[in-house]
């Protein structure tokens, strides 16, 4: 159906501009847009992944190499996190370490993650790379408040209790 100007009939193009633009897309051959491949500081997930953990470390702010740089491979649990990372990439790693920061080669694991009360399960993705397990599992939760009641404005202050 043709665009009519007396208003009988549906517009095929909506606007004269819109239709130029939808022929010129057509004409040029535009794509689909794909999805842009996550980096971190400038490299893919697949080259954080073939790095070692010093030069990832490297990559990272102060803060996480400071983390890093006391002693990683001397503390056993936190080692341990990553030995088991390796051995059982199907299997949901439980802990405590909210203090453990995410490195590449933990993406795509899942890992569970205890808020004080139970374990918070999450599977990793590129975009928590560098960020700590504690950031995933929130500790508090925000006040949940009633309606307004008696003390909760001024004008309540002067209301009969009978």
């Amino acid at each position: 159906m043709a665009i009519t100007r007396s208003g009988k009939g549906k517009k095929k193009w909506g606007s004269a501009k819109a239709a130029r633009r939808r022929a010129r897309k057509l004409r040029v051959g535009i794509q689909v847009r794909r999805k842009k491949e996550y980096t971190f500081r400038g490299h893919t997930v697949k080259q954080l992944q073939k790095m070692s953990l010093e030069d990832f470390v490297g990559l990272l702010s102060a803060r996480q190499r400071r983390c890093f740089g006391r002693g990683l491979a001397e503390d056993e649990t936190k080692g341990k996190i990553i030995a088991d990372a390796r051995r059982f990439p199907d299997k949901v790693i439980r802990t405590h370490r909210r203090d453990m920061m995410v490195i590449p080669e933990f993406v795509g694991r899942t890992f569970a993650i205890y808020d004080g009360r139970e374990y918070r399960q999450f599977t990793v993705q590129p975009e928590m790379i560098g960020h700590y397990f504690g950031e995933f599992a929130a500790t508090r939760t925000p006040p949940k408040h009633t309606g307004v009641g008696v003390g909760a404005t001024r004008s309540s202050k002067f209301m009969p209790l009978k």
